[in-house]
């Protein structure tokens, strides 16, 4: 089987290592994909780190996957070689659920085969995009437009599919009030969208240090939440739409009482701890709590597409292979503007 270099995670404590993998050998109907660019996802560092627990190590993170067909097989139909590509978060799923049969293959009966960490249906673990190859089932490979650039398109396979499937779902557009929390590497890339959908978009963060950005990316109002409680009384009732990218537990009884009436909040990240809320918070103007997990394949191309129609990409820090650790790290401390991708090209002298 082929040998790469890869970007490795071997234990919960070591720091990640430049080593070597295998990656299958081309089937019939599957796609070589040479990798250029990897974005840094939370997601990675729960996995690299067993914060979710559950990780097999070692592991190659990475679902964030921008690069060009190397190589197709014999049956390959949908991708020629030279094409502009990319993979997020899955790379199989059985086809013949209902979910899947509904183009909601990230919710497939049987068990989505996440792009790293995750069981295959032959009994293989997945490895992700810290590499310099990667080979996918050619109807889980995307085609990136011509429009957005590799680096910056490598994120949205995660974070723009994250935000774009709930603001489609519930309907955010022209006369709808959407407010995003946090302006991390998933609010700024929703900031974008909401706006280009039309949507009157507000961040609330806990600060104002990114205020200027977030006008930028098309928020029409930003608002500071730290030790502001008579903001969650001037703000009561107005959104048809908030959507919570941060991964700690906030006062979902507060934001709540931010919706107006039939408004959801719906959880994009993942907590530490269970989520508490008030039933009085849900009752009062039947709101709604709900959460959402990236989209389908059809719906990541259709977010491809808008992105690229309406020139929205994620705002990067390229890194090299080699400063992944100082990344983690960095991630964590929200210091980063606003994602991390790494140039896999670095992996090539390892």
């Amino acid at each position: 089987m082929p040998t790469v270099n890869a970007v490795i995670a071997t234990s919960a404590t070591d720091p990640l290592t430049i080593s070597t993998i295998e990656r299958r050998e081309l089937g019939p109907k599957d796609v070589r994909i040479d990798i250029k660019f990897a974005g840094i996802c939370h997601s990675d560092i729960h996995t690299a780190r067993n914060e979710w627990k559950g990780t097999k190590y070692p592991v190659v993170p990475g679902h964030e996957i921008a690069g060009v067909v190397a190589e197709v097989g014999s049956e390959v139909t949908l991708h020629n070689v030279g094409d502009r590509v990319g993979v997020g978060c899955f790379v199989d799923s059985c086809g013949e659920c209902a979910p899947c049969k509904n183009g909601d293959e990230q919710y497939c009966e049987k068990g989505v085969v996440q792009t790293y960490n995750s069981k295959t249906y032959e009994g293989e673990f997945t490895h992700g995009g810290y590499s310099q190859q990667v080979v996918v089932t050619e109807k889980f490979v995307l085609k990136i437009p011509e429009g957005i650039e590799l680096d910056v398109a490598a994120p949205l396979l995660c974070a723009g599919i994250t935000l774009y499937a709930p603001l489609k779902k519930w309907g955010a557009g022209p006369g709808r009030k959407v407010a995003i929390i946090g302006m991390g590497g998933l609010g700024h890339v929703g900031v974008k969208i909401a706006h280009a959908l039309g949507a009157e978009v507000t961040v609330l963060s806990q600060t104002t240090s990114k205020e200027e950005d977030g006008k930028r990316f098309g928020a029409d109002h930003y608002y500071a939440t730290k030790d502001n409680k008579q903001l969650f009384t001037d703000l009561a009732g107005q959104f048809d739409l908030i959507l919570n990218t941060v991964s700690v537990n906030l006062p979902l009884d507060d934001y709540i009482g931010l919706l107006a009436i039939d408004g959801a909040l719906v959880e994009l990240g993942v907590p530490e701890n269970p989520l508490q809320v008030a039933a009085f918070a849900l009752l009062t103007n039947r709101r709604s709590l709900s959460g959402s997990m990236v989209g389908g394949i059809a719906l990541t191309q259709e977010m491809l597409d808008f992105c690229a129609e309406h020139e929205i990409a994620a705002e990067i820090e390229t890194i090299s292979a080699d400063q992944v650790n100082e990344a983690y790290d960095r991630a964590v401390s929200s210091d980063v503007r606003y994602r991390f991708v790494i140039d896999t090209a670095t992996l090539a002298n390892a």
